[in-house]
């Protein structure tokens, strides 16, 4: 199994049995090359992670899971939805996914309501991969860690619209993955980091900090 960065919150999981995109916002790598996707993961409606799900799975066949009303919204556009909300684990023929709460607010550019947002916790191949989505530090974080113990942790640290860097040490802590990637940083000035800042903070919690360069790949 292999992980991609492809910028802003946008990552591929590739395993034998599927290609997967999560929110697919692909400013930062414009070129890249989605063919074969087999399912897109949206956490919320803002347009920054949507992205081109909707296209994208025009094109592809690919099969969109989002919470009910952001899947209804993206069923507008004659493809394939999945439309779930939190609570309970979903089968993939790659593995399985939960949704988790998430804090934040979600809707589309054009004013619909997109349900409410969530974080996603993939089970791939014995491994299990946190994208936190769009969020503050919230305690469901100790849920997460508790109950469902990840091995990686994908989370924003841009502060603004999001948690930074500081909150987000603190959420590693509580969700206990031994690998913390960092995200939602860097696309826009509100959300400037200080990376370095990041990876001295992680490794302080005894983690490792995984910063990958766009298009970056990584096996897992």
């Amino acid at each position: 199994m292999k992980l991609k960065y492809l910028g802003h919150s946008a990552f591929e999981i590739e395993t034998s049995n599927g290609k997967i995109l999560i929110d697919p916002f692909l400013v930062k790598c414009p070129d890249y090359d989605y063919s074969g996707t087999t399912d897109i993961f949206v956490t919320h409606g803002h347009a920054d992670h949507l992205g081109k799900a909707p296209q994208i799975a025009m094109k592809t066949g690919a099969l969109i899971t989002a919470v009910f009303e952001l899947a209804k919204y993206c069923a507008r556009y004659g493809v394939n939805v999945n439309g779930i909300s939190v609570g309970g684990w979903i089968n993939f023929d790659w593995g399985k996914v939960i949704a988790i709460p998430a804090f934040h607010s979600s809707s589309t550019d054009d004013g619909v309501y997109a349900g409410c947002p969530v974080g996603y916790l993939f089970e791939i191949e014995g491994k299990r991969i946190f994208h936190a989505g769009d969020t503050c530090l919230n305690s469901e974080m100790k849920v997460l860690g508790e109950v469902y113990k990840p091995d990686i942790a994908i989370l924003p640290i841009g502060g603004h619209f999001t948690m930074d860097i500081e909150n987000a040490t603190i959420a590693s802590d509580w969700i206990g993955a031994k690998t913390i990637i960092p995200m939602h940083y860097n696309t826009f000035p509100q959300i400037n980091a200080d990376i370095e800042l990041f990876k001295k903070n992680i490794s302080a919690k005894n983690k490792t900090p995984l910063v990958l360069k766009f298009e970056e790949s990584v096996e897992l």
